[in-house]
């Protein structure tokens, strides 16, 4: 039964595709028509069975790309657990890209980032919040909206010191020890998320 529902789900998503463009937004009919295909065909083979949320339940219309450059980008900050700013209109803000430091201003270039373990600063004229990301990705998008979506993050002045080079010590030790290549990995991950700590701490 659940074969021949993916093969039905399958088929309705590849007849509802569309050319992509980074330049121009999505139109909203187009992920409407997307989401009552999928629920149109998985009433017809399950229809004993409440579908799946797909990701537009939990988002909200994207705004139209604007006619010039914004004053402020807005940002949306989540974590899997809790969302730290919603539609947040700030000046800038400053991603750890695994390229490098990547500032994001009004207008910026559409882009996927992905994030390594460093400080992600949000800029309102004077204010500068800092937040410690371990990983996730960065979606700028056209109309200048930044979504940033972090496996785990922490306000910078709640993380602890005197923690963070325990925390280094111990899983330098641990990698200096590891017999097989989980251990190995694991206290490579460790050592990683701790330097990028006492880096963010020290700078």
């Amino acid at each position: 039964m659940f074969r021949q529902a993916s093969r039905l789900l399958a088929g309705s998503v590849r007849l509802s595709r569309r050319p992509f463009s980074t330049a121009t937004e999505v139109p909203a009919a187009t992920t409407t028509h997307t989401d009552s295909g999928f629920m149109e065909s998985w009433t017809k083979v399950i229809p004993n069975i409440d579908p799946p949320k797909t990701p537009s339940h939990f988002m909200n219309p994207r705004p139209a790309t604007p006619s010039s450059i914004p004053s402020k980008i807005t940002v949306n900050f989540v974590l899997p657990y809790a969302s730290e700013l919603s539609t947040k209109e700030v000046d800038m803000v400053i991603i750890p890209a695994t390229t490098g430091q990547m500032g994001v201003l009004p207008g910026h270039v559409p882009t996927i980032a992905e994030l390594k373990p460093g400080i992600l600063s949000v800029h309102e004229g004077n204010d500068v919040t800092k937040y410690f990301l371990s990983s996730g990705f960065a979606f700028i998008h056209a109309n200048s909206v930044a979504d940033v979506i972090a496996v785990e993050a922490v306000p910078v002045d709640h993380i602890d010191p005197s923690l963070v080079q325990k925390g280094l010590t111990d899983f330098t030790q641990k990698l200096s020890s590891a017999t097989t290549e989980l251990d190995k990995a694991e206290a490579q991950i460790g050592v990683d998320i701790h330097s990028a700590l006492n880096a963010a701490l020290s700078g």
